[in-house]
């Protein structure tokens, strides 16, 4: 078994914590000061009643500046050339299909919300692209405005104690995206933003990751897409994050086009830079690797080496992403060889298919997973 991985960027890890502590203390004192007055006379069943009421009032306020912050980056992305792509706040996505705009369903693990948007043409090597990422953190500053409509309400007006939840989240999500952080599963929109800064090749990595889901939306297979979009930049000519994410993209084109070998290649070089990539990434790659190993040699201390701790809680945090079931398909049919885990595994991957915001990503995981049920010799489910 493998040494689990130090997580990376400790050294960050307070600032976002500070913060969070910041938020909880200052949304207590804003809760008692409400209601200690008010709580007078009523009777414990009211008092939990409206203690419950403020509390998801707080939730709600976080709800609507996760929309508010998402916003940011369609807006600033419109007034900048952008057009629109999706949007989506927690799992429920809005997305544009064959000019068409259709809910789906979508989730990454470490994100609240995303905006993606088709970017314009490069000019010179490059676009717009700081207030396309900092939009969001923008946006979230107009907490300011919610905090000065409060002062024209009384103490008592529970409107008065939602404005001011809603402007200290809006100051939490200002800070906490707009600061520059390598925390979480991925990047916050600052340290994008500088990253973007850097380099003409950073800026059209950027570019053509945005290219790439715009051609996923319009049903363009990876395998498909044109060969020049997948050429790496040189080491060093931008961040390692978003080199790890270039390579990492082009492993998934390999996959795709069923280039196992190269792919695995590809993956073992990548990850064996414990200092690229962020945990998210990581594990999804990792993923891939369990696959190509699954019908491959399938040996079982390969298998148990993958399958760290780590990689274990983010597979799990990622249950219903669509290369994680097929992953998990393969690990019950192939290493566990139980039939049953398999057939429900592929049950919950056929539910999340059905709202899943890109059916050709869907298409080439059905094949995968046939890849499986070929190794194993089991036929396909009826």
């Amino acid at each position: 078994m493998k040494k689990e991985k130090k997580p990376r960027h400790k050294g960050q890890s307070w600032i976002p914590m500070l913060l969070s502590l910041l938020l909880g203390g200052c949304a207590g004192v804003l809760l008692l000061n409400y209601l200690i007055p008010l709580g007078e006379g009523l009777s414990l069943g009211q008092k939990l009643l409206l203690f419950a009421l403020t509390l998801f009032s707080l939730y709600a306020a976080m709800l609507l500046q996760v929309i508010i912050h998402e916003a940011g980056h369609l807006v600033f992305g419109l007034l900048t050339g952008y057009r629109f792509l999706s949007f989506r706040v927690f799992s429920l996505m809005l997305v544009r299909e064959e000019e068409k705009l259709r809910f789906r369903r979508y989730s990454l693990a470490g994100t609240g919300g995303q905006c993606l948007m088709i970017p314009p043409e490069l000019r010179d090597g490059t676009m717009p692209v700081l207030l396309y990422n900092f939009g969001g953190a923008i946006l979230n500053l107009v907490a300011a405005l919610f905090f000065a409509l409060s002062l024209l309400l009384p103490p008592s007006s529970f409107l008065r104690l939602f404005l001011r939840l809603l402007a200290l989240a809006g100051v939490y999500y200002a800070l906490t995206n707009g600061i520059p952080l390598h925390l979480g599963p991925v990047d916050n929109d600052g340290c994008n933003a500088l990253t973007l800064m850097k380099s003409k090749e950073a800026v059209c990595v950027f570019w053509v990751q945005l290219k790439m889901t715009e051609a996923l939306s319009r049903g363009v297979r990876l395998k498909d897409m044109p060969e020049d979009w997948f050429t790496l930049p040189e080491a060093g000519a931008v961040s390692a994050n978003l080199f790890f994410s270039a390579q990492a993209l082009a492993s998934s084109r390999l996959m795709d086009a069923h280039r196992f070998a190269e792919a695995d290649e590809m993956m073992a070089r990548l990850l064996a830079d414990e200092s690229a990539g962020m945990g998210l990434s990581r594990g999804q790659l990792t993923c891939d690797r369990i696959f190509v190993e699954l019908i491959g040699p399938n040996r079982q201390e390969v298998l148990e080496g993958f399958l760290t701790k780590e990689q274990q809680k983010l597979m799990k945090a990622m249950k219903t992403n669509i290369s994680v079931l097929r992953t998990s398909y393969a690990l019950a049919l192939l290493s566990e060889r139980d039939a049953a885990k398999a057939q429900k595994i592929a049950a919950d991957f056929d539910r999340v298919a059905v709202r899943y915001p890109y059916p050709c990503e869907v298409e080439g995981e059905r094949e995968l997973m046939q890849l499986a049920r070929e190794a194993a010799a089991v036929p396909p489910p009826v």
